[in-house]
């Protein structure tokens, strides 16, 4: 059987090597180096170790999956026509060797894997970085994060960053969450140098290569005040707690209720006015109801934001087989066709009617007709064409007149119900929202109706129609 054996070369000089290290270097099988940009390198090559290295990779470096995988075949390529040989990496090869992981994650045929362990790099870093034991720590590839990685109470050790182009790229995300002059380290663990600098200058610095990391501290320490979701949680906890605010304390996922709904619609309101800095505000107000009803339900032993999030990311990703699956959406109507069906393999949904029960209850009775209208619709159910809706819209209104002359108030209540779900059909195939039309009726009826009030000669209340009509028309011109 043939045989890699994974050889953590440390963090220093031959007389860092484990012992078993070093006799199985000198035991004259073939010698294949991650690195020779390491100190031991040349300690080898005078004890009459001869190697190959893998640095011929590392020259254009675009997609490291790609370059871990040259590497990777070329050591079982390599296996296979010598039996045994040595893969040397720089430190641990359990720490930071993603070629390691790859070679232990997979199971290879007639091939055997020892890993031979070294001093770790990450051990030597974080204690040159000057950060005790007592900080949070969060290790990172530079090789797969985005924004979204980076944790503001810990401090995060990011390594991986071989060259200017790497580093940039990481300035620009680290830049989408840190202030850019916060002040990060760049540590070079093989010649034990730690340097301190703004995080602008990121991309300016010197040297780039698998023995630097570069530390970012958390933010709690630079007197800035930026906060995640982890903050939000535990300030809801606190609120909520023994010595917390009495009237946080008080509520029930019922009393909220209101709360939810009303935020809600700040929300659209803020996206209507096109006020991104009220939107922020008022997204954040709404997250504030998602994490003060898991809370609550957290104390209650049901579920807890944890919970919460693991849910709409597992539906997110059964709901889009045709992004993380193998189904294919050449359109968003393809696409919602897909989210679609795969909603009612997830709610057990067995027949058409189900889905238009399923529609919530708790939505306004204008957003729920026109949800059950594009159910209904999606079976066929539906006018061919928008002129089929207009002409049933003239139906309604004619039947409700007739019942109006004869002032039957149950029937005038049934149809003008007819006549309200048939114009939310009609606006349905002009794809208007009629929640949202109708808000912004009201938004301007007050607008008008301020304008009255405001250009009125005397107290409205002495005001006859006819002089406040005149007003309400000179408003339209001017609003």
């Amino acid at each position: 059987m043939d045989k890699i054996r994974i050889i953590g070369l440390g963090t220093g000089g031959i007389d860092e090597l484990t012992v078993k290290a070093y006799n199985t270097l000198l035991d004259g099988s073939p010698v294949f180096l991650r690195t020779d940009r390491h100190p031991v390198v040349d300690e080898l090559r005078n004890k009459g170790i001869d190697f190959v290295t893998f640095d011929k990779f590392y020259e254009n470096i675009d997609d490291f999956e790609e370059l871990y995988n040259k590497i990777i075949a070329e050591t079982l390529e390599n296996s296979k026509k010598y039996g045994t040989i040595n893969y040397c990496t720089a430190g641990s090869p359990y720490f930071g060797d993603t070629i390691t992981e790859k070679l232990l994650q997979n199971k290879y045929e007639n091939i055997q894997i020892e890993v031979i362990d070294g001093i770790s790099f990450f051990d030597k870093g974080i204690k040159l970085s000057g950060f005790g034991n007592n900080e949070s720590i969060k290790i990172l590839d530079c090789a797969g994060i985005d924004e979204f990685s980076f944790d503001v109470n810990s401090v995060n050790i990011i390594k991986q960053v071989y060259n200017k182009k790497i580093a940039s790229e990481l300035k620009l995300s680290l830049l989408e969450i840190y202030p850019d002059d916060l002040l990060i380290k760049s540590v070079d663990v093989l010649h034990r140098v730690l340097h301190e600098f703004p995080l602008f200058e990121l991309d300016r610095q010197k040297k780039y290569d698998f023995s630097i990391y570069i530390c970012v501290p958390t933010l709690e320490k630079e007197n800035k005040k930026l906060y995640n979701t982890s903050n939000l949680c535990r300030i809801m906890k606190v609120l909520r707690g023994f010595e917390g605010c009495p009237w946080d304390r008080k509520q029930t996922h019922e009393s909220l209720r209101e709360c939810v709904i009303e935020e809600a619609y700040e929300v659209v309101d803020a996206i209507e006015s096109g006020n991104f800095e009220n939107l922020e505000e008022e997204l954040g107000d709404l997250l504030l109801q998602v994490v003060f009803h898991s809370q609550i339900a957290s104390e209650e032993g049901y579920f807890n934001i944890n919970d919460v999030l693991n849910r709409i990311c597992s539906k997110l990703y059964f709901r889009h087989p045709h992004v993380f699956g193998e189904n294919k959406a050449s359109n968003a109507y393809e696409a919602r066709n897909s989210w679609e069906e795969a909603k009612s393999k997830e709610k057990n949904v067995s027949s058409y009617t189900e889905r238009l029960e399923n529609v919530p209850k708790s939505l306004s009775p204008l957003s729920r007709s026109y949800k059950i209208q594009k159910r209904a619709a999606d079976v066929g159910f539906d006018w061919p064409n928008i002129e089929g809706a207009v002409e049933k819209v003239k139906e309604e209104l004619r039947e409700l007149l007739v019942e109006y002359k004869k002032m039957d108030i149950d029937k005038i209540e049934d149809e003008f119900g007819d006549l309200l779900f048939a114009l939310v059909n009609f606006v349905r195939f002009l794809d208007i929202n009629p929640d949202v039309a109708l808000n912004k009726t009201i938004k301007k009826f007050i607008t008008r109706f301020k304008y009255i009030e405001n250009n009125a000669p005397k107290d409205l209340m002495s005001m006859t129609l006819d002089e406040m009509d005149a007003l309400w028309e000179k408003s339209k011109f001017l609003l």
